[in-house]
């Protein structure tokens, strides 16, 4: 496929009426580049790519015992780089807007990544975003990397990034965590426009610093229409008092949901060891504001906590009995494709503008794998619909 110049840049609907839906372009082994023309067609908004060194999922139930997907895949942490591959999909891409989701700035030094955001947008003309967070422990803490102060050395990347793309020659810098010393970065951007930044964030600081310096925003979880109301409002005081137009920054998520054909078949998916394991991404705070106790204790925060290789299988057999089915009902949307599309209705109607539904469902094992994506389709079909659009 030889690409065509991009006409026009990344879509901003922040401020419209309009919903669009997202794509996730998987980057993790068997790497599958094929469905690229497939996302490329102008059905989606955006195409999503993330970038892990691991997963969520422990070790200790990657095993036959617990899911028959570790027959397909050996290790749930076959993971590439998500800006390499970014960098393929815009050679083999014509139309859509390619975005990390997310890349931290802790394992990548901010001028690198300056570097490579610019290289991208390059191949891709324009259509490359750099997605942005603060790091989660588990693609850090193992590997030595310092996680000290994550928000304020994220403020400063993002700061020294833009330094480099701004500049006109050498610069020097002093902060708390980067130096620079008649440095330069002489790669003009494409067509004189430097990437969109989108940031992932879900704390007030984090939302603090979405309001001052970003184009998009996701949050780390929503669990109710209200939370991604109240988190976008945060962002727009922040914008406001930073002098920048709200409508401007893209409101996205990625939406977390359970999909099955019928009750009886949810019935089946929320009793998954995989599926049940989600609760390990949800904090004991979060969980006990919906009504349940935490199975991993009061004090679990969440993704933060999660060490893949250090959770024992006695310690995750012994979370997986005391999981509830409600528990995860309750923070999950789920149902059947028309019911998800009207769950996550409800967070456009809370600002929502760029949604990828995520079927969670597709980890209760290869027969719900292979109809997860036809669930998606529908249920993004149906969303459409809901909101004015047609397909």
């Amino acid at each position: 496929m030889t690409a065509r110049p991009y006409a026009g840049r990344v879509p901003s609907i922040s401020s419209a009426r309009t919903v669009q839906p997202a794509a996730f372009l998987r980057t993790t082994l068997p790497l599958d580049l094929s469905v690229l023309e497939r996302l490329d067609s102008g059905r989606y908004h955006s195409i999503w790519l993330p970038d892990h060194m691991v997963s969520f999922w422990p070790d200790s139930i990657w095993t036959p015992e617990f899911t028959d997907l570790a027959t397909a895949s050996p290790s749930p942490h076959r993971h590439l780089d998500g800006m390499a591959v970014a960098a393929a999909a815009a050679v083999l891409t014509e139309r859509t807007p390619l975005v990390t989701s997310v890349v931290d700035t802790v394992r990548r030094h901010p001028a690198s990544l300056a570097q490579s955001a610019l290289t991208i947008d390059h191949l891709a003309r324009g259509r490359f975003v750099l997605g942005v967070g603060s790091g989660e422990s588990e693609n850090i803490v193992p590997y030595g990397f310092d996680f000290s102060r994550p928000v304020s050395r994220f403020e400063e990347a993002l700061q020294v990034i833009r330094l480099l793309w701004d500049a006109h020659g050498p610069v020097d810098f002093r902060g708390r965590f980067y130096t620079l010393d008649h440095a330069r970065l002489d790669t003009e951007p494409y067509e004189d426009r430097t990437p969109q930044i989108w940031i992932g964030a879900s704390g007030p600081r984090m939302l603090d610093i979405v309001g001052r310096h970003a184009d998009g925003w996701w949050p780390a979880g929503a669990w109710t229409p209200e939370h991604y109301a109240d988190m976008l409002a945060a962002i727009h005081r922040s914008a406001d008092r930073a002098g920048r137009d709200p409508a401007a920054i893209t409101p996205c998520f990625i939406q977390v949901c359970l999909i099955g054909a019928d009750e009886a078949a949810l019935a089946e998916i929320v009793e998954a060891p995989l599926v049940k394991a989600f609760l390990l991404q949800v904090s004991a705070a979060t969980l006990r504001g919906l009504g349940f106790r935490h199975p991993m204790g009061e004090h679990w925060r969440g993704f933060q906590d999660i060490d893949p290789a250090t959770l024992t299988r006695e310690r995750i057999v012994d979370f997986l009995d005391r999981v509830e089915p409600e528990a995860v009902l309750a923070a999950v949307p789920h149902g059947t494709p028309e019911q998800v599309a009207r769950i996550v209705k409800t967070y456009v109607d809370a600002g929502l503008r760029v949604p990828k539904i995520m079927d969670y469902g597709a980890m209760a094992g290869l027969r719900f794998a292979a109809a997860s994506a036809d669930n998606v389709h529908r249920a993004e079909d149906e969303l459409i619909r809901l909101c004015g659009g047609q397909r």
